[in-house]
């Protein structure tokens, strides 16, 4: 099993990496896909009148702050038009996808914050009205019976509570619980730079290889979104995934490039 986690940069190939499924399918490579969308998620909260906020946790790490209707604009187009964006584009391709969320089947189940303590302008605070948690289990159940019947899950956040409440996840960190769960022969992370940067955003410092055993070292060279990429890659090691890798989804065939080794391989 291979996971493939697609950032939602509008300067990523798409059809690049369309092509790179059909490509590695047909030769027999079993591969599942979650997708994110945050930057259309800012463009239509903004549309709507209901800006983004960004909130920085007492760990230093940015997240979205997800009240009931950012929650709500977050599922229109997560789940609605980049879902539905990328099930048609592999259905015209020929691979008979099926676009679900983390709440469907509780394919992704956790626990939701029912505080989240933040630090705004420099001040502590507590937030209760959030809809955000994390990703404790995957229902490898449902998603084995999609692959098994030559479906293929396309997937995204918002995952299930406990409580069954929708909830804002990561989706790297979701990816790497879906990657650790099928202990899966290597998580892709594609995004819109070659990998892990030594100096962001300087291409030419890129990080080739990070073993294993260090991989949480490495986290002071991660900027901004790159801090959840690499938590996430360190969980999925940890859990037993075979390899990590962080590639360049701008590319043609971004995939099978990262299989041959370009990017920032961890393993």
């Amino acid at each position: 099993m291979i996971v493939i986690k697609v950032g939602g940069g509008k300067d990523l190939n798409i059809d690049a990496v369309v092509a790179d499924i059909v490509k590695l399918r047909g030769e027999g490579r079993e591969l599942l896909l979650v997708h994110g969308g945050a930057e259309t998620t800012n463009e239509v909260a903004e549309a709507l009148g209901h800006p983004p906020q960004f909130v920085i946790s007492e760990s230093g790490y940015v997240s979205r702050r997800t009240d009931r209707r950012t929650l709500e604009i977050f599922e229109m187009v997560y789940c609605g038009q980049l879902n539905k964006m990328w099930v048609e584009k592999l259905q015209t391709a020929g691979v008979n996808a099926v676009g679900l969320s983390g709440l469907d089947g509780r394919i992704f189940e956790g626990t939701r914050k029912e505080t989240l303590r933040v630090r705004i302008d420099g001040k502590r605070m507590v937030l209760r009205d959030d809809w955000t948690g994390t990703v404790d289990r995957i229902n490898t159940h449902l998603l084995r019976t999609l692959l098994d019947a030559g479906y293929f899950p396309v997937l995204t956040p918002p995952a299930a509570s406990d409580k069954g409440e929708a909830i804002n996840v990561d989706g790297d960190r979701a990816a790497a619980m879906v990657a650790a769960a099928f202990h899966a022969e290597a998580l892709i992370i594609l995004s819109n730079v070659p990998g892990l940067l030594r100096a962001f955003p300087d291409e030419s410092t890129l990080i080739r290889e990070i073993p294993r055993a260090k991989a949480n070292d490495f986290m002071q060279f991660a900027e901004g979104r790159m801090k959840k990429k690499v938590m996430g890659a360190v969980e999925a090691i940890g859990e037993g995934v075979q390899k990590v890798i962080f590639a360049d989804g701008r590319v043609e065939a971004p995939i099978s490039a990262a299989l041959a080794g370009g990017g920032t391989q961890i393993g």
